[in-house]
């Protein structure tokens, strides 16, 4: 990541771990399967945006030929341990760690269900709190919804106030861990605070959900809750496939 490679210090991260079964998906993935990320790509292609991808399986034909000054590809080692769901943060915590004096600020976001529609670092919302607020992605549900008590079933067990969270906050509006964004700073201490769940924790969850969910939004309402931005113009509504709205700065299918 040198600098005159990449004249911004605004990011987009986002990832694709194939080779092991995609519990969203209910698929395995195919490797080297550019149109996964196709419209992602050509989204943050159209913006002129800075944008890193991390994966472990995409050739050195395919980087090659989709390369270029803006959008970088990051080979990362994957184990399978963890859920690739839930590993992205630790593989987005450790490359923080080690620039983040080349970063202002940064999104990150699913790559195969969300795309860009504006440049989230140039909206006067974000130019007037990125310093102080966290942006993310919602859904039209609360907290206390039948499958986020089944997703958070492994997090309860483990974290001794997880109960008390979800009773405190459980009219508060669900929070879509899909897009990510804000300062380095707060989004260091963010990833630091998940990546610290999920190999402590979530490494031992032996139940059929990810746990990115419910790990998110634990965080998200324990840690940051005075300095949430969510929802409209952020992203559209979450899977309600609002295809043609240009008024939000991601389209989350």
């Amino acid at each position: 990541m040198n600098d005159s490679h990449h004249e911004s210090q605004n990011y987009i991260f986002a990832s694709l771990l194939t080779g092991v079964y995609d519990v969203n998906r209910n698929e395995l993935l195919k490797n080297d399967d550019f149109q996964i990320i196709n419209e992602w790509y050509s989204s943050v292609l159209s913006l002129d945006l800075n944008a890193i991808i991390f994966h472990n399986t995409f050739s050195d034909k395919t980087v090659a030929d989709y390369q270029n000054e803006h959008i970088s590809f990051i080979k990362v080692d994957y184990d399978g341990k963890l859920n690739a769901n839930v590993q992205r943060y630790i593989i987005y915590r450790d490359f923080v760690n080690q620039n983040f004096d080349k970063i202002k600020n940064i999104f990150v976001t699913d790559i195969s269900d969300v795309v860009l529609v504006k440049n989230p670092f140039l909206q006067p919302l974000f130019l007037h709190h990125k310093s102080l607020k966290l942006f993310c992605g919602d859904e039209p549900k609360t907290l206390a919804n039948e499958w986020m008590q089944e997703h958070s079933t492994h997090l309860r067990n483990c974290i001794e106030d997880f109960g008390n969270y979800e009773e405190k906050y459980r009219n508060e509006t669900l929070l879509n861990c899909g897009i990510i964004g804000g300062s380095v700073v707060l989004m260091q201490n963010l990833l630091e605070q998940l990546s610290t769940i999920h190999q402590t924790h979530t490494i031992h969850n032996k139940t059929a959900y990810t746990g990115d969910m419910g790990a998110f939004n634990y965080v998200m309402r324990t840690a940051f809750h005075d300095s949430i931005i969510h929802g409209s113009p952020i992203n559209t509504q979450f899977k309600n496939y609002e295809i043609e709205r240009t008024d939000c700065w991601f389209r989350h299918k």
